[in-house]
């Protein structure tokens, strides 16, 4: 009989076959929990071990591994993305560069998230900026209930992107907006992109796939199913292959422990158990 796991897993190319039964399984059957937008599903995983198999957030996972949490990452992307196109000002306030932002008020839904763990680390090493001279302005908690967070939280009732269009805010990170006044903050995001990947030759990986300790640890052979029905979806799409992964995670170990998300860089191999190691 097929064991039958609580799952969270968002809809992405690289999903779409698992989701919709093309790829599948006589050992395991997913049940798939329904959140919109599937990020507000990480919480319930890192704080109250909610599913067997779970979409999660790569800086999310870094800092749930620095508090011990019961989570054993797999090599499995499901979301990446270049990320210069994720940062906005106000044209209406004034001309604002990369190289401007020291010292101004910025706005992300929360420190935490992992594309604001890409643009801080795009900005302070390949832009010179000091982010420890802005003014960050937060809106939402951290996954992992440990992280203590220092920012300034938004006020009551008032949504991010608005603040920018009202100019209580210099510029957004993590956000697009079709706003006449609201432009990118980096000009020509698609030069930028390409020089950046030029230079790293990394793809930035946003979320990929965890299970639980437990059932890593109890039933290796379903965890070495999943990746593999997982790996068959994604390459109907394009995949990761596993250098791009490492460079990828690498860099953004890197940008983590930069920005004192997690105490100490891992090593990429730490990130995986005896289990998901061996599906590299």
């Amino acid at each position: 009989m097929a064991m039958r796991l609580k799952t969270l897993l968002g809809d992405h190319p690289g999903t779409a076959a698992l989701k919709n039964g093309l790829v599948k399984s006589d050992l395991v059957e997913f049940e798939f929990a329904q959140y919109s937008p599937t990020n507000m599903g990480f919480k319930p995983m890192v704080r109250e071990d909610a599913f067997d198999v779970s979409e999660m957030a790569i800086v999310t996972y870094l800092m749930a591994k620095s508090f011990g949490k019961p989570m054993v990452l797999l090599p499995d992307v499901v979301l990446a993305r270049f990320q210069h196109g994720h940062a906005l000002y106000n044209a209406k306030a004034g001309k604002l560069t990369p190289h401007d932002l020291n010292g101004k008020r910025v706005g992300i839904r929360s420190f935490t998230t992992t594309t604001g763990a890409w643009l801080r680390g795009i900005l302070a090493n390949d832009h010179g900026v000091d982010l420890d001279s802005i003014d960050w302005v937060t809106f939402d908690d951290a996954h992992v209930a440990e992280y203590v967070d220092t920012t300034k939280r938004g006020p009551a009732g008032k949504q991010i992107i608005q603040m920018l269009i009202d100019r209580e805010l210099d510029a957004v990170l993590g956000e697009k907006s079709d706003h006449p006044d609201l432009k990118p903050l980096f000009a020509d995001v698609i030069a930028e992109e390409e020089a950046w990947f030029g230079k790293h030759k990394v793809v930035p990986i946003n979320h990929m796939v965890v299970v639980s300790q437990a059932l890593s640890e109890q039933h290796p052979e379903i965890v070495r199913e999943v990746h593999r029905l997982l790996a068959a979806s994604a390459a109907i799409t394009a995949r990761f292959d596993r250098d791009a992964m490492r460079r990828s995670l690498e860099l953004i170990i890197g940008y983590s422990a930069q920005q004192n998300l997690i105490p100490r860089a891992f090593t990429v191999d730490e990130l995986f158990d005896d289990v998901t190691r061996a599906l590299w």
